[in-house]
């Protein structure tokens, strides 16, 4: 009787059928990406690795090496796309207020700290985790956060005779750092067009607008992470009269 329990070759001898392979799944870096964020929001920083991406996506971790060469490089992404995220919510929520510099300044600040309560494991990954060798995205304002940031500080300038600090007080350990990121800000407002009135980024106004953010930064940080000195019940309260001092301080 005939065999067929094979196919055979014309010498009579089984011809060996090789075994299917799977393949392993077609992956974008947009799947990546997605994945990432999801592991990010989900478990935080830390659970952001590649080994754990590409477990989540079926294949093996160095297939992801086609589009990242490192955790760094992946991490460095997604700190800009979480920063253009950031910046579109900021801008939609500042389209629908009046062109007063106070109200959109006070907004941004208003809807930076709604977010990072909001989106505690991306504000940690932007701005609250050492930037390495690379200014964060947090200092580079030629982000859209950033220009965001800089967009209402500049409508402020332009429309408010506001107060800033003279030069004699500053201290003088800190100029050469202030001079230099006068610069860099001059710099990047020349390359964005942003409607600033790059005159009047003297000394003062720069030394100005970082206290102002170290302030406000400082204040979302302790909020996030439950680090705020004493219990508070009502957080909202206390945001706003921050943001009221800050705005006495500079006769707003």
């Amino acid at each position: 009787m005939p065999n067929h329990n094979g196919p055979r070759s014309i010498s009579g001898q089984a011809t060996r059928v090789p075994a299917r392979r799977g393949r392993a799944p077609a992956v974008s870096d947009a799947d990546i990406r997605r994945v990432a964020r999801s592991l990010l929001a989900e478990q935080g920083p830390e659970a952001v690795t590649l080994r754990a991406i590409a477990r989540a996506l079926g294949i093996t971790a160095p297939a992801l090496y086609r589009y990242y060469s490192s955790r760094e490089d992946l991490v460095a992404t997604l700190r800009r796309d979480i920063c253009a995220d950031l910046a579109e919510e900021l801008a939609a929520q500042v389209a629908e207020l009046p062109d007063d510099g106070v109200v959109q300044l006070l907004a941004v600040c208003r809807g930076f700290r709604r977010w990072a309560l909001d989106h505690a494991s991306e504000f940690t990954l932007v701005f609250a985790s050492p930037a390495g060798e690379n200014a964060s995205a947090m200092r580079q304002f030629d982000e859209p956060f950033g220009r965001i940031f800089l967009q209402a500080a500049g409508l402020l300038l332009t429309t408010y005779d506001i107060v800033t600090p003279s030069t004699e007080v500053i201290p003088e350990a800190l100029r050469a750092d202030l001079e230099r990121f006068q610069a860099d800000l001059l710099v990047v407002l020349a390359e964005s067009g942003q409607e600033f009135p790059a005159e009047k980024l003297d000394l003062g106004v720069t030394y100005l607008m970082t206290t102002f953010w170290a302030r406000i930064y400082g204040h979302v940080t302790l909020e996030v992470f439950g680090n705020y000195p004493m219990a508070v019940s009502d957080p909202d309260i206390l945001f706003d009269a921050t943001l009221e001092d800050l705005a006495r301080s500079i006769g707003a």
